[in-house]
């Protein structure tokens, strides 16, 4: 199942090791400088924080010409208090070194923070070619402060001595976490490997930047044109009606528009009853990116080798084992070996899948071999006579607003206690997006949440949570924190419906939201989701299965207009329908994840066959290649992987749902939906951030290390 792209900042105010954010001593030019200077005036809101609660962004006031004098000053800002910290005449303390790290670079932080989730959410030309500008710039200065010798012999002498300052817990963990962060980062290199290293990031700031504007443009470029309504059958009146919407905004007036999301497979070939359309679909989503001007398959290989390059100078045999070094999971080899143990099992469901599959099309009459783009249609068909389950008859009971209010809010209501209240006062960056305070049990006030989750031109595909501030003890922040989706929405004056899918990313977004909106902790490095990676997605897939929970499913699966509940027939065909499929949804993850994992495999110079050729061989290697169940990503299109930050890292969401399973099913033995037991969790995983090493926050609330007991289970697969 498809989840989130999240959008984690690496640090609070300091923003460390090849992350986007991030002048060099170079990179900011005196004409720079100037533009800068220019730009200060009274007029550009992010001079000053927001006057707003819990200083939220005031979009109102928000222009795209505000962004580059801020952004530009905000490096020069910061890069003088770095400087200063880094040279100061005293010995190195936790108060003159630390702390004066994380409450620097305000005005960065505010700008960039503003900047960056507009660029993915509502972008436009001006902001993508300053995005393409500042994104060296970015580079350059984590570098400088990375890379300082200075600065980072005093960190090390501070980590040397860690246990002996007379330090918290918390501010221990802060020094060892800088400490690794500046060491991963190559604070231990010479100056002719620095030298290096310098331009490696550099370039590949530029490459990934490139990659997701072509990924953007890509997006466009590839969505279906079908000319005449029959061949559109299958799909919903509704459906159809947007598609010509869609198709009449696109230039084509007349005519019908499939827009292409940002996955292998494509939902609407669930409905299409037309085998051509549906391969034209499912070609324009696989073979995105091979060629054309705005082809990617030259950027994965250059990035992958990027990478290669960067991890040999670091000491590190590839990409791969650089990044797992400091996760969770420790080691490539480690996560091969937890897919390899489960690959028979997944692989054999899978063929069992594909067999009733093909049974079905002989038994409708169709005279072909199972193909890609067949299986999701004759699926829904097997679903159908296994269950008597119909996709589309769930959907008047899934509508978009019942879902968010009496799902995913209630949920949060009911195990931890909190309220969203909506804040039509406060001004967004979008007419589709809503804002909402978050209110404590007692009635205090803890977070603003902005719900975007409608789809449209300017916003990147998949979905995701970020934050616009980040909570701190240290700095007095709330956090204020935006969780977004690209639903599909319905025409003017008709309910948008959402599949049982987007229901379940909808409480997967709400867990990155309340991760960070419910953090406790005092220094912004630490602060909410800024954890590993593959512990990040654990509270998230651990609320996805409430959605499933049968007395939140009453409360929100209600007719849209009777208001009467799903009929207890249908339910109970929903919750024994939840493991149908698991095969296929485990196995297009797994070789996504793999394909991930041997591209970060690859060792500095190593040859480079072409993408498809690349792919063809991991996929063989690993047993996982079964043609119609191609990975849910290939690499000229894996945002994850690529642009994004989950480099070697795919794998992050099974590592992850091994502990949200694990406690799930705990939670369910200890009286499952309770204030009791959520709060423990709450207090446990959601207040502590990275304050406390993962698997110790995890025993904290479990009280034993997880087993995968639980994932079988949970993917249907014991």
């Amino acid at each position: 199942m498809h989840k989130s792209l999240i959008a984690l900042a690496v640090g609070g105010a300091l923003l460390l090791g090849g992350c986007a954010l991030g002048p060099s001593e170079s990179g900011v030019n005196n004409g720079d400088v100037a533009t800068a200077v220019a730009g200060i005036s009274a007029d550009n809101p992010f001079f000053a924080p927001s006057a707003l609660q819990y200083q939220a962004p005031d979009f109102a006031a928000i222009k795209d010409s505000h962004f580059e004098p801020a952004l530009l000053q905000g490096i020069a800002e910061h890069k003088a208090e770095i400087l200063a910290i880094a040279n100061n005449p005293e010995p190195a303390s936790f108060e003159n070194t630390l702390v004066a790290m994380e409450k620097s670079g305000a005005l960065l932080t505010r700008t960039s923070k503003v900047f960056y989730n507009l660029a993915g959410t509502d972008s436009n030309p001006t902001l993508r070619a300053l995005q393409a500008k500042m994104a060296p710039l970015m580079s350059a200065h984590s570098d400088d402060i990375n890379l300082n010798p200075t600065l980072f012999a005093r960190i090390e002498s501070l980590y040397n001595q860690r246990n002996d300052l007379g330090l918290t817990k918390e501010e221990v963990r802060l020094i060892e976490v800088y400490h690794q962060r500046f060491v991963m980062a190559g604070a231990k290199l010479t100056e002719a490997q620095k030298t290096q290293i310098r331009a490696l990031n550099e370039e590949h700031s530029k490459l990934t930047d490139e990659f997701q504007q072509r990924l953007r443009r890509l997006t466009k470029e590839i969505a279906v044109v079908v000319d005449s309504e029959a061949e559109l059958a299958g799909l919903s009146d509704s459906a159809i009606r947007m598609a010509a919407a869609d198709a009449k905004a696109a230039g084509h007036d007349g005519k019908f528009l499939l827009s292409i999301t940002n996955t292998t497979r494509q939902p609407v070939l669930a409905q299409l009853e037309n085998r051509e359309l549906r391969k034209r679909v499912f070609e324009a989503s696989a073979n995105r990116g091979l060629g054309g001007e705005n082809e990617t398959a030259s950027l994965v290989a250059r990035l992958a080798q990027l990478r290669a390059e960067r991890a040999a100078l670091l000491g590190f045999d590839n990409w791969a084992s650089y990044r797992l070094a400091p996760q969770m999971a420790g080691s490539p080899e480690a996560v091969y070996e937890l897919f390899g143990t489960m690959v028979p099992k997944v692989v054999a469901n899978t063929r069992k899948e594909a067999a009733d599959i093909q049974a079905m099309i002989d038994k409708t009459g169709g005279n072909f071999e199972l193909k890609p783009w067949d299986w999701a249609f004759y699926a829904e068909k097997v679903r159908q006579e296994k269950y008597s389950l119909d996709e589309e008859s769930l959907k008047p009971y899934f509508e978009f607003n019942r879902v968010l209010e009496d799902g995913v809010f209630y949920t949060i209501k009911e195990l931890y206690g909190l309220t969203m209240t909506p804040r039509p006062d406060l001004p967004v960056y979008h007419p589709d997006v809503k804002a909402y305070e978050m209110f404590d049990e007692d009635g205090t006030s803890l977070a603003i949440f902005y719900a975007d989750y409608f789809a449209r031109d300017g916003k990147r595909g998949g979905a995701w949570k970020s934050s616009f501030v980040d909570q701190s003890g240290l700095l007095g922040n709330k956090p204020v924190v935006v969780n977004v989706m690209n639903i599909k929405k319905a025409p003017d004056g008709e309910p948008t419906f959402v599949s049982y899918d987007e229901v379940t990313t909808m409480f997967h977004e709400m867990g990155h939201g309340t991760h960070g909106m419910l953090s406790k902790v005092k220094y912004p490095t630490l602060a909410g989701t800024k954890v590993s990676r593959d512990f990040v997605e654990f509270p998230s897939t651990f609320e996805e299965d409430w959605a499933a929970h049968p007395k939140v499913l009453a409360n929100y699966a209600r007719h849209y207009q009777s208001g009467e509940p799903l009929p207890k027939p249908l339910l109970d065909k929903l919750l024994k329908s939840r493991s149908f499929n698991q095969g296929f949804d485990t196995l297009e993850y797994m070789a996504a994840a793999l394909v991930d994992l041997e591209w970060h495999s690859l060792k500095a110079g190593d040859s480079l066959k072409d993408v498809a050729s690349f792919e063809a061989a991991a996929l063989k290697k690993h047993g996982v290649d079964i043609e119609a169940v191609p990975p849910r990503y290939r690499s000229t299109y894996f945002a994850h992987a690529f642009p994004g930050g989950y480099s070697a890292s795919y794998y992050a969401y099974m590592w992850s749902e091994i502990l949200a399973a694990d406690a799930y099913a705990y939670v369910q033995t200890q009286g499952g939906l309770n204030r009791e037991i959520g709060m423990k969790y709450r207090k446990a995983i959601r207040e502590v951030g990275n304050s406390v090493p993962p698997m110790e926050a995890y025993i904290n609330f479990r009280g034993q290390e997880p087993t995968t007991d639980g994932l079988l289970e949970r993917r249907g697969l014991k």
